[in-house]
């Protein structure tokens, strides 16, 4: 009798352990469910922006620069204002007080962005790093958080960028990047985008008396204006056009 209730306790003691190993078991399915879960969505997090860039971009493809964006009459007239600051270069993080919003000359600082990037977003490097593109021939193109904050107007930066990419040719030295309230002033006239470059008065010309900085602001982005500002100011009109 007392072998018999042994047995029947080690049957109750053995059903008890399945039930449990089955239940963590379950519990471990689970849990390998819900991070295979994440994980899939974390993946698709992140392929999700450079997939819808891809294929806003082809919105794009058919079009000409200055067919993107908003047309050239969106913008105000050019203007310049005498420039200086040529070879003036400080250490990276250096503090920099610019007059103008944006800048298009200066003191600025010693290493300027690499070509290879056309658009920048909140990654933007210091405004005394681009401020050294500009004596390098860039144009660069400066935004507001109105266009920031507009999915079209920044699909339209990414189809100029776009049109713009490369590296082998000087002509395509451009940059759009942010300008934030913590860089300065906004634009004058409520305008949401500025097209700077820093001039020497013309392909060629050596006097430093004769460089200028050059200004025009729009309402948006428009491919058309940047298309004719680098035109009348293209990259070999600059302190350091040489320079990558």
């Amino acid at each position: 009798m007392a072998k018999k209730e042994r047995t029947d306790r080690q049957a109750v003691i053995d059903s008890i352990r399945n039930k449990q190993k089955g239940t963590e078991k379950r519990r471990g399915f689970a849990i390998v469910g819900v991070c295979v879960t994440i994980a899939l969505l974390i993946v698709g997090a992140a392929a999700y922006q450079p997939i819808k860039d891809w294929y806003d971009l082809r919105a794009f493809s058919s079009k000409s620069l200055d067919e993107i964006g908003a047309a050239a009459d969106e913008c105000g007239e050019i203007t310049t204002k005498k420039a200086s600051g040529v070879q003036d270069h400080v250490p990276l993080g250096t503090p920099i007080a610019y007059e103008d919003s944006p800048p298009a000359f200066g003191q600025h600082f010693d290493v300027p962005a690499l070509m290879e990037r056309k658009l920048y977003t909140s990654d933007r490097p210091d405004v005394g790093t681009l401020v050294h593109n500009l004596e390098h021939g860039y144009t660069v193109l400066w935004y507001d958080k109105t266009v920031a904050d507009s999915d079209a107007m920044m699909d339209d930066l990414r189809g100029i960028a776009d049109k713009l990419e490369g590296t082998e040719n000087f002509r395509d030295k451009f940059i759009a990047a942010p300008w934030t309230s913590e860089d300065g002033e906004p634009f004058p006239g409520g305008q949401h985008v500025a097209l700077t470059h820093w001039s020497v008065g013309g392909v060629g010309e050596t006097a430093e008396d004769k460089q200028a900085g050059v200004f025009q602001y729009c309402s948006a982005p428009s491919g058309e204006a940047l298309e004719d500002f680098m035109k009348k100011y293209p990259y070999l009109d600059s302190p350091e056009p040489g320079a990558g």
